[in-house]
């Protein structure tokens, strides 16, 4: 009887072990369904319209397979995004950031940020002799990886894909022998990266001896390895265009995209006859590239109208499927996420860094074992990391483990011997400029760069900073520069005279703090002026005999803050500078009186009125006491920014060139900006201001109005635009017309 019962009770066990062993799809009696989704760029998207279908006719997923654009969709749909978050999650990106290197501006310094938006090339370059095997594309897609590890976290480290939520597999390309190369395990968030790989656009990924890039290359509709992987049903989406003709191969884009596609079609057509149910979604107008708001709409849209078309389709697959209790077999599963608040660290790790690196790190954000920190520091540090301590290929991971606890991973690589920049501008006051900047990072103990920034044209300037990292928030900064400036300046309208002059200045700051949207300094500034020619049209306020070469020792305290949305156009946030500099001869007194005291402020803040729609109120100005005033100490206003041509002019609508201003200058500015389209601006401003030779003065002396209305178009060179505008400053119109970023 014993062995009889003992018989028995194995015989369940082993049914129930074989029963739990088997694939999703086995346990019900049901055919098991793959899902192939195809590359194509942006055009991929269109395969998030299809699953939204899928998934409200209840088609169970059993395997997803993918190539490229297709992959990314497919293997974040195998951890558990539904279709309506994967919508979302496309929708709510930069894209321009994303498919590009530069640094998260959210997270960097104002002066980093500066950069950005000052030079329209801007990469980190290694001048070494070794050549650094990492690189190999145009975009080295450091952002899409960041990205991807994001949403993959949980899954971050290697696995195997069939233990995913849905058993997954994607398909990349190895260039060194030409073969398809099957990812089944392994990082997702890598897998995903090196099957998107586009040649010569993305940097390849590296696999011991493979050099990965687009799987499309060799299998652009993977339904054969869902086959291989027990696939009995598979649904397919292909956002393959209708093929080319002669005709329509007239441009090298359209070549270039016949080369791809052409490629492309290696075991395609096989693939498309093992499959059950294929939607050929209609993409036509759309490249891979059209990662536009409204163009990621369409594509979705299409997608879901594509699959709809196939709706009796759709229900009789279902019923061959065999479905048991169809909504529940279209549950999805949960999956791991990121620690949300704080969270306690189990372990911190640092990979490929350099001993002193990482214990300034640790020192800076206090990463110590046991202690509980925001999860959202992680970003915080890999952009130090890329910034401050140079390393190109800067990531971090955080990997949850026990519940509420974290093991972070910081991975550094290889370093940057320069970081280069290159800006080109013209405008119709200077015509062409351009510079040119290089920050270079010291072998020394404490982190330490040396900033140069060379510029050319009617301002010519040579400039070095030498900043040190000692501390957590404190920064030591030396500055020496030279320039060469010719200015024309106006008196209501009609030039007064025109200055040629050398202006050299070294400047410590002992006291530098600068963390993300604040910065603040103090310390010395030395000035020198040398004047080499001075034409007066005009001969007022004996400007001639105010110039004359001199030197000056000027203390300072300044405060910026800076948490716009976006540095040219901005629709949220505000943005304040102010500084206090006391300004002498001999530390203490300027020619015979006492020190001239300098004070200075500019505030505006933004207002969103809609989604395109931006009110901001700006008020500025800059006052002056004591006598004795040097001629380029003096308030000077015209223009659209702050320190344009020289440090202390201050903008003002309808004013395009540099007009003289009395001592004591405020104004009032309210600005309307209209976003058209994607990077289409309208502005309209209006600003007040009051004048006086002395503070007691300023509500006595009237007011001058400004007024212009701008368009601007938002190139990757930088703003392109026209200004029209009038002041009773110099009752006359004024035309300006501006390409590039402003330096």
């Amino acid at each position: 009887m014993r062995r009889f019962l003992f018989s028995i009770v194995t015989a369940l066990f082993l049914l129930a072990v074989t029963s739990t062993a088997q694939p999703a799809g086995r346990q019900t009696g049901r055919k098991r369904v793959a899902v192939v989704l195809s590359g194509g760029g942006a055009k991929g998207v269109a395969h998030i319209g299809v699953l939204k279908v899928l998934e409200r006719a209840g088609i169970p997923v059993d395997i997803v397979t993918g190539t490229s654009m297709g992959s990314i969709v497919g293997g974040l749909y195998a951890v558990g995004y539904t279709a309506t978050e994967l919508d979302s999650i496309v929708r709510n990106q930069d894209w321009t950031f994303l498919l590009s290197d530069r640094e998260d501006l959210s997270l960097a310094r104002i002066e980093e940020r500066e950069k950005q938006n000052t030079y329209f090339l801007w990469r980190g370059l290694s001048l070494r002799k070794k050549r650094d095997i990492a690189d190999g594309g145009f975009i080295k897609g450091k952002n899409i990886d960041d990205l991807f590890d994001k949403l993959t976290a949980g899954y971050g480290d290697s696995i195997d894909f069939n233990h995913l939520p849905i058993p997954f597999a994607c398909v990349a390309t190895d260039i060194v022998d030409n073969s398809e190369h099957d990812f089944h395990s392994g990082r997702l968030a890598q897998a995903m990266r090196a099957s998107m790989a586009i040649p010569g656009v993305f940097a390849p990924v590296r696999l011991g001896d493979k050099v990965l890039v687009d799987g499309g290359l060799r299998n652009n509709y993977p339904a054969d390895l869902a086959r291989e992987m027990g696939a009995d049903i598979i649904i397919g989406v292909s956002v393959q265009g209708e093929p080319r003709t002669a005709d329509d191969l007239g441009s090298a884009a359209s070549i270039l995209g016949q080369i791809v596609d052409v490629n492309c079609k290696n075991k395609y057509d096989d693939n498309l006859a093992i499959s059950d149910l294929v939607f050929r979604v209609n993409t036509k107008g759309y490249s891979s590239a059209s990662f536009s708001p409204t163009a990621i709409d369409t594509l979705i849209r299409r997608g879901e109208e594509e699959a709809m078309a196939h709706w009796d389709e759709i229900l009789a697959l279902r019923t061959r499927i065999g479905t048991i209790a169809e909504r529940h077999a279209m549950t999805r599963p949960a999956r791991p996420g990121l620690p949300q608040g704080r969270v306690k660290l189990e372990r911190v790790e640092f990979v490929n860094m350099t001993a002193s690196d990482e214990a300034y790190l640790r020192s800076k954000f206090g990463l110590r074992e046991g202690d509980s920190i925001n999860v959202s520091q992680a970003d915080l540090v890999t952009t130090t990391m890329r910034m401050d301590l140079f390393y190109k290929d800067a990531t971090s991971r955080v990997v949850p483990t026990s519940e509420g606890n974290a093991r972070m991973v910081f991975t550094a690589g290889s370093k940057k011997t320069v970081q280069a920049g290159l800006g080109i501008r013209f405008d119709t006051e200077e015509m062409a400029a351009l510079q040119l900047n290089a920050d270079i990072p010291m072998r020394t103990r404490i982190p330490t760069d040396l900033d140069l920034t060379l510029r050319l044209g009617k301002r010519s300037m040579l400039r070095a900073n030498l900043f040190l990292h000692p501390r957590r928030i404190n920064r030591l900064n030396l500055s020496l520069a030279a320039r060469r400036c010719e200015v024309d300046v106006y008196a209501k309208g009609d030039k007064d005279y025109n200055l040629t002059y050398y202006h050299y200045t070294a400047e410590l700051a002992p006291f530098y703090i600068n963390v993300r949207n604040l910065s603040l300094s103090a310390g010395l500034r030395w000035d020198h002026f040398h004047y080499s020619d001075v034409l007066v049209d005009h001969h007022v306020n004996n400007v001639d005999e105010r110039v004359t070469n001199d030197h000056y020792f000027n203390y300072f305290v300044r405060a910026t803050y800076n948490s716009e949305n976006n540095w040219y156009f901005p629709s949220r946030g505000a943005k304040f500078r102010g500084e206090y500099c006391f300004r002498t001869d001999d530390f203490a007194h300027l020619g015979d009186r006492n020190g001239l005291s300098d004070v200075s402020a500019s505030w505006r803040m933004n207002f969103p009125l809609s989604s395109r729609f931006t009110l901001q109120g700006a008020a500025y100005g800059r006052l002056l006491f004591g006598g004795g005033l040097p001629t380029l100490y003096n308030n000077v206003v015209g223009g659209e920014w702050h320190s344009h041509y020289i440090e202390q002019q201050m903008p003002f609508p309808g004013t395009g060139h540099i007009e003289r201003a009395q001592p004591h200058f405020v104004a009032l500015q309210l600005k309307g900006q209209q976003r058209m389209g994607t990077n289409n601006y309208l502005i309209v401003r209006a600003a007040l201001a009051a004048e006086s030779p002395d503070f007691s003065g300023l509500l006595h002396h009237g007011t001058i109005f400004g007024t212009e209305v701008s368009y601007y178009y938002n190139t990757p060179f930088g703003p392109l635009g026209a200004t029209v505008g009038y002041s009773t400053k110099t009752r006359k119109p004024n035309v300006f017309i501006n390409l590039g970023y402003v330096f």
